[in-house]
Order: structure tokens, then C-alpha cells, then sequence
């Protein structure tokens, strides 16, 4: 079995000061419906756990019920960063699952050709992370105001979620991060401190994360093509 966890706990500051981006509607639905949404679909997931903010475990519990949301869930409390809410959803998973896929709660357009495909990888290499090829042309500077360097463009790719990784290896590669006090911007970084080669998943269609208000727009003509007239609102 697999599953998923689906990081929900923070607020989203570029959003504004009193802005829950993932409470924001779109397409009839919060952000973060969506997204719990696009894994209760998948079938390749059996088990979703979801890090949450404290207090707002109750909201999600509400939301299940609204959405009719049926897989087997729960809701854990986040940590200071990123990593410890990761972390701590990964206490939450069954010691059945082979593999876990780790979500931005704020990506709520993941097709299911692409979690299934994440998966797949992490199952065979250990790990893997959806990702784009970076087509604009990419400049360096060393102190933000001229260009050092011209780097060449086709080696570079943009990294998403899902991250996928066997369950023992992500757990394994978390834990080397908290023994060392480091800090990793997302969850392939951790692998590097275990010697885990993390394999590209190439997305092909747009799964953006809402970052700044003008986002909202994008998700909203995005989502309206996944779900169709008949999943709008619940």
C-alpha cells in the first residue's frame, strides 16, 4: 500500500497578513479541497494523512465530511518548519505503506498520471520528484544587482510535489537531517545526507503552487479543466 501526506500547516505569508491561502475558494472549492481531492482519487494511494496548523484539526474534520471524502485519513499537528511537519506526518503513515508521497497543500492541480508516475519511480529507485524542465533562459548574479554567469539552461529543472520516496528511505533521510540539526528547503534535499539518488519525473501538464494573490486566477481556469461542470462545489 501507499500513501500520501499532505502538508497543510502553514499560512502562506506573501498572501498577505491575514490571508489562509489554503482556505482560499477556487473553482467552488478551498485549496486545500482540492488537493485532498486529487488523492482521494488516486488509486494508488491508500491512506492520507494531512499536517495541519494547531486548532484547525476540527476544520479539516468538517471538510471531510462536506466533501464526502472516504479514504481511510487523519489529521497530525505541524512543526516549526517544513521538515518537522513532514516529520510528523510521517510518524502518522502505516507501517504498511511502501511508498509515501509527500504533498504541498498548496498544489491543488496534481493529475493523477503524475502521482501514479511518482510512485512508480519511488517504488523502483527509492525516490523521486515531479519536476519541469526550466525553459526560461537562466542568469546568475552574485550580488542581485549584475549577471556573473550564463549558466546552460538545459540542465536545470524546476522541482514540485509530489515527492515520493520508499517510506524507510524518506523516514532514514529525515532522520539524519534531525540528528545533524540541518535545514532542507524540501524533502530530496534530506536524501543527499543518506547518499539517495533522487530520480526525475518530468510533469507535462501545469501542477502550480498558489504563492501570491495573482496565482488565484491561474488555479481557478486550471482546476475548472480537471474537475469538469460536475465537481465544482460541495
Amino acid at each position: 500500500m501507499n500513501a500520501a501526506v499532505i502538508v497543510a500547516a502553514g499560512r502562506g505569508t506573501r498572501m498577505g497578513p491575514e490571508v489562509d491561502k489554503l482556505f482560499l475558494e477556487a473553482a467552488g472549492r478551498p485549496i486545500i479541497a482540492h488537493t485532498w481531492q486529487r488523492f482521494e482519487d488516486a488509486d494508488c494511494i491508500h491512506e492520507i494523512v494531512l499536517v495541519v496548523r494547531s486548532g484547525m484539526e476540527t476544520a479539516f474534520r468538517e471538510m471531510a465530511v462536506r466533501f464526502g471524502f472516504r479514504k481511510p485519513w487523519r489529521v497530525v499537528r505541524g512543526g516549526a518548519e517544513r521538515q518537522d511537519s513532514v516529520w510528523n506526518g510521517l510518524q502518522a503513515v502505516s507501517d504498511r505503506a511502501q511508498v509515501v508521497a509527500i504533498q504541498d497543500g498548496a498544489r491543488p492541480c496534481t493529475v493523477a498520471a503524475l502521482i501514479r508516475a511518482t510512485i512508480d519511480a519511488a517504488q523502483a529507485t527509492g525516490a523521486a520528484v515531479a519536476a519541469h524542465r526550466v525553459t526560461d533562459t537562466i542568469k546568475e548574479s552574485d550580488d542581485g544587482v549584475v549577471i556573473a554567469r550564463h549558466p546552460e539552461r538545459s540542465r536545470f529543472w524546476a522541482v514540485q510535489t509530489p515527492q515520493a520516496f520508499r517510506t524507510d528511505v524518506i523516514r532514514r533521510a529525515l532522520a539524519a537531517v534531525r540528528e545533524r540539526g540541518a535545514r532542507v528547503t524540501d524533502d530530496t534535499a534530506a536524501c543527499d545526507l543518506i547518499g539517495q539518488p533522487v530520480q526525475l519525473v518530468e510533469s507535462h501538464s501545469p501542477n502550480p503552487k498558489i504563492t501570491v494573490p495573482d496565482d488565484l486566477a491561474l488555479l481557478e481556469w486550471r482546476l475548472s479543466r480537471i474537475n469538469g461542470p460536475s465537481r465544482t462545489a460541495g
